[in-house]
């Protein structure tokens, strides 16, 4: 099996062009995109915009790669991803200042998200060799039912810009693992992060030409012509429930149907019983809040306190985030860096400003200057309030007052989401029975709202998505069963 000739590693990567279908190049359309720096303001990459040629091109030439991709020996696509957690070592630096420099991402941040990425890789070495058949008995006399697992072929990936690099791989990395091959279209905000880095990183490792593309153009343009292209089978979309919804809509309308793994919003409610220590609640509830300044879907949405704890915990809470460094994401202790653009900055100061015409108090928080904005605390917040029904996805955390247990289980579940959820408490087993009662695909006893590993079952349920990521979450979505009977004796027909 051929591989790509590996680039020397003692050069720093550079991103003048998208990668289609094994050539670095420009794409078609006839507008070019600046990336910028959301701190600085600076162009950190600049190329032109792919158009519908290019995403054609993009999956015939994976299309084409996947078939001898698929028959290669379980260690020569194990190697690869090996390699590439080699590469990934060797450029750490260079890795994290990227998310650093295209995500507004505090060292921090980048430093997990690195880590996570990483760990993935390794994780994803594994799958390979971990692709199971069956036998299964049946009711036909002499017959034998073999079950085998083969690769679905291509599979197409639509990732945000808050985990660019995380939110890309835990999809492209399985499977390519599982022998498909891969075409991933990133956010215009981190086209770098979020597919052009993984594609130098892959491409050092050996991965064949063709098996990776990453195509950036505007959505308008190519959005449904990506997700909708005959050649792919499985649409793995990480974003919005609006978006995520006509995406599932044409997955199944498509001329050839898809599977759809749909990662959608949170209103991830963290829950503080009154028996938690007061301390160790409030630290948890800064980290699961303003991690990457609250833009995760995984983020603490809602942040509700009984009664007998509130007025303390608010409190110590408000001087908490009062103290959190702002600004310059690169410097070690800052924690609040810049919102990713002007738009989400909107965005998010106008829930601050619908928040306290509704009548929530704003007991922490200042204007923004330019992209940065300050940590915000609200107090007085209802559930019924827009600011604890939808997702903020910015350094704004709304504390709510339950006054039982009972009350707090119900404001958790108030809500049409359902990805993640936390219950903080002095009692672990009164946290176990609290939290298998939230309505999330997630719930974790003692610690934040924004866990993430790759051999666990990560995913939501109503309107937070289909499906579950994770190392059997990606089997099951990147291949499909074959059943091949075999019959050992003479059937016996009816005429």
């Amino acid at each position: 099996m051929d591989t790509a000739v590996t680039p020397d590693s003692s050069k720093r990567y550079a991103f003048d062009a998208q990668f289609i279908a094994g050539h670095w190049r420009n794409g078609h359309a006839r507008t070019r995109l600046d990336v910028l720096n959301p701190y600085s303001g600076e162009v950190i990459a600049c190329f032109g915009k792919a158009d519908g040629f290019d995403v054609d091109e993009a999956f015939r030439g994976a299309a084409e790669a996947q078939t001898a991709w698929a028959q290669a020996l379980p260690s020569q696509r194990a190697a690869v991803l090996r390699k590439a957690a080699a590469v990934m070592e060797q450029r750490h630096e260079e890795i994290v200042d990227w998310l650093i420099r295209e995500s507004g991402s505090t060292r921090a941040k980048a430093e997990i998200e690195w880590w996570v990425v990483h760990a993935a890789m390794l994780e994803s070495s594994t799958l390979p060799t971990r692709l199971e058949g069956r036998i299964v008995a049946g009711d036909y006399p002499g017959k034998e039912n073999r079950i085998y697992r083969r690769p679905v072929g291509v599979v197409a990936v639509i990732s945000p810009w808050n985990w660019p690099l995380h939110l890309s791989t835990r999809s492209i990395l399985p499977a390519l693992a599982l022998g498909n091959a891969v075409v991933v279209k990133p956010a215009a905000e981190t086209p770098v992060t979020g597919g052009l880095l993984i594609a130098r990183i892959l491409e050092e490792a050996g991965l064949p030409p063709g098996l990776f593309s990453v195509i950036v153009g505007d959505p308008a343009e190519i959005g449904d012509a990506f997700v909708q292209h005959p050649a792919s089978r499985v649409v793995s979309f990480t974003g919005s429930t609006k978006v995520g919804r006509h995406i599932g809509q044409m997955a199944v309308t498509a001329s050839n149907l898809k599977k759809a793994m749909l990662e959608l919003g949170g209103n991830a409610p963290l829950v503080v019983l009154d028996d938690a220590d007061l301390e160790q609640a409030v630290h948890t509830a800064i980290v699961a809040k303003f991690l990457h300044q609250g833009q995760m879907c995984i983020a603490a949405n809602r942040i509700i306190v009984l009664d007998k704890l509130h007025d303390a915990f608010v409190e110590a809470y408000i001087a908490y985030a009062g103290s959190l460094k702002v600004g310059d994401p690169n410097q070690v202790d800052t924690v609040i860096g810049p919102i990713i653009s002007q738009r989400q900055l909107d965005r998010v100061t106008g829930m601050i400003t619908q928040a306290r015409s509704d009548g929530a108090r704003l007991r922490l928080g200042r204007p923004a200057e330019q992209l940065m904005l300050s940590p915000h605390v609200f107090t007085g917040v209802t559930q019924s309030m827009a600011l604890a029904q939808n997702e903020i996805f910015g350094p704004v955390a709304p504390v709510l007052r339950a006054a039982d247990e009972a009350d707090a289980l119900r404001m958790a579940n108030d809500t049409d989401y359902g990805l993640t959820s936390a219950v903080l408490t002095g009692n672990t087993y009164r946290g176990e029975q609290f939290a298998r009662q939230i309505r999330t695909g997630m719930s974790h006893v003692n610690d934040v709202t924004a866990i993430d590993m790759p051999a666990l079952p990560f995913g939501g349920d109503r309107n937070s998505g289909i499906g579950r990521f994770g190392s059997k979450g990606m089997i099951d979505a990147f291949t499909s069963e074959h059943w091949v009977s075999v019959q050992h004796t003479p059937s016996q027909y009816p005429f």
